[in-house]
Order: C-alpha cells, then sequence, then structure tokens
C-alpha cells in the first residue's frame, strides 16, 4: 500500500513548508488545486537542503549534505524513498520528467556554501543560478504541465523571478549571512562598511529581474497565474520595504513583512487576479 506512504510524503512537504514559509505557503494555495501537491514537494527539497547548509551548526554539513545528495538521486532512480519529503519530491521529478540536471546545479550551489568562497561576478551569477533560478525552472515544468512550447517561452522569466527572489533574500538576510554565517553573496561589496551607493546599484539590478518577470507571469496559465503573482506582490513590497531603509540599517537586522500585511496583500492580489490588472 505505497499508495498511503506516498500521501503521508506529500503531508510532510506541506507541513515543512507551511513551518518555513508563510509566503510561499499563501502563494501555492492560490494554485489550482492539483498543482498545489507537487510545488509543496519542491520547496520541501529545497527547504531540506538549505537548512543542511545554513543551521545544522553541530553536525557535519558535509556529510549529511553528501548523503541527502545521493538519497535524492537514488530516490529518483528507485522511485521511493523512506524519507518523506524525498520520497515526495521523486515523485514529482519522475512525474514530470524535470531534468535532473536542474535538481545537480542546484545541490552544488548548496555545496558552494559550505565552504567561505569569495564570490566573483562569475561566481555569483552560477551561485544564483543553482539556488534560485533552476528552482524557478523545476516550477515551471508544474505550471506548465508538459506543454514544451510554453515552458521555453516562459523560461527566461522564470528565470529573473527566482533571481529576483534570491537578491531580495541576499538583502534581507545580509545582517545574518554575514555575521553570522561568515557569507558575502555580493560580489566587489565590503559589506563591513556596506553604502547606500552599493546598495542602490544591487537594487537596480533586482528591479530589472522583477520587471522582466512580471511579463512572464501575465502569461502564465490561469492555473497558476494568481498564486505565482500573489509570490511576486510580496516580495516586490518586501523589497521596497528594504529600498526605504539605509543601508546601515539593512545590515542592523532582518526587514520583515508582518502577517497581517501578508494577507492584506493576498487579498490585493485576488481583485488584480478577478479584475485582470495582473
Amino acid at each position: 500500500m505505497k499508495e498511503i506512504f506516498d500521501k503521508f510524503s506529500a503531508q510532510c512537504s506541506k507541513m515543512v513548508t507551511k513551518r518555513y514559509s508563510t509566503s510561499f505557503s499563501l502563494g501555492i494555495y492560490f494554485l489550482e488545486e492539483r498543482l498545489r501537491h507537487p510545488i509543496y514537494s519542491i520547496y520541501g527539497f529545497v527547504r531540506l537542503a538549505d537548512e543542511i547548509v545554513d543551521s545544522f551548526h553541530d553536525y557535519d554539513k558535509v556529510i549529511l549534505l553528501s548523503k541527502f545528495k545521493r538519497d535524492c538521486f537514488e530516490a529518483i532512480d528507485d522511485g521511493i524513498s523512506l524519507n518523506p519529503v524525498l520520497n515526495s519530491f521523486q515523485q514529482i521529478v519522475n512525474k514530470y520528467d524535470i531534468d535532473k540536471e536542474l535538481i545537480e546545479l542546484f545541490l552544488q550551489s548548496m555545496e558552494m556554501d559550505l565552504k567561505q568562497e569569495y564570490y566573483t561576478p562569475e561566481k555569483y551569477n552560477q551561485y544564483i543560478l543553482g539556488s534560485a533560478q533552476v528552482v524557478g525552472l523545476m516550477c515551471l515544468y508544474i505550471f506548465t504541465e508538459g506543454d514544451k512550447i510554453q515552458y521555453e517561452k516562459l523560461k527566461d522569466s522564470a528565470m529573473k523571478l527566482g533571481s529576483a527572489f534570491q537578491k531580495v533574500n541576499f538583502l534581507r538576510d545580509v545582517n545574518a549571512d554575514y555575521y553570522n554565517l561568515s557569507r558575502t553573496y555580493f560580489p566587489n561589496v565590503n559589506l563591513s562598511a556596506f553604502s547606500n551607493i552599493e546598495k542602490k546599484i544591487i537594487e537596480q539590478e533586482i528591479e530589472a529581474d522583477f520587471e522582466l518577470a512580471l511579463a512572464g507571469i501575465r502569461q502564465l496559465p490561469s492555473s497558476s497565474r494568481n498564486g505565482v503573482h500573489l509570490a511576486y506582490i510580496y516580495y516586490k513590497n518586501l523589497f521596497n520595504k528594504i529600498k526605504s531603509s539605509t543601508a546601515e540599517k539593512v545590515m542592523s537586522g532582518r526587514i520583515r513583512i508582518s502577517n497581517a500585511h501578508k494577507f492584506g496583500l493576498m487579498f490585493d492580489s485576488i481583485i488584480r487576479y478577478k479584475t485582470n490588472t495582473i
């Protein structure tokens, strides 16, 4: 009765998503029902890998991530894993024929987080490709539901959306990344003397990503457009809040959007969707 275990696995991925991300949980809720489980499964997989490199400081992260990577590809090949989140993920990879290279690129970026990297522009782009853009492409496999022409048409926009989300995360988490994890992602930026000029340059790059991403969101199927737009609206509002803050404030702590504000954005997104003003 593997069906029972598969349903339990899907529930585990959903629980992981709800526990770690209110914003993505809201966005997923506004996808059509048949698309929710696949996106929960992708988020659960990504979240576990991220936790290994960001949180498990008392354990050998290299060994943990190596085992996670091995277990992931074995699960995809075997069609099963006793790790419920990986079991849920392998189902979706196999059902939607998600390119394994995307998974490999993602895990390579997680491996970069285990090292004290100096991020040149090339390494910065490599990290964003693996940690964010390929995740956008995995989700696009779900949203286009096998329509390869539509996938290719929206591919660049999906990558830009993932890129924008990741760069906003970098700015939001810059304090913790720098002081707690000794990470500096932005190339040619001295975070010990982070300036408003440097912050402005980064923000201009993010603005361009958001603009190109929105054009793609508007072309998504109606089954996914509202949910993705809600995630876009949340991140755009978080970005605007960061933009209105000084570099000094950004470096002093994490800038957040309250849950009450998130729900307000949810209703705004619904209205935009129903009035076709996305």
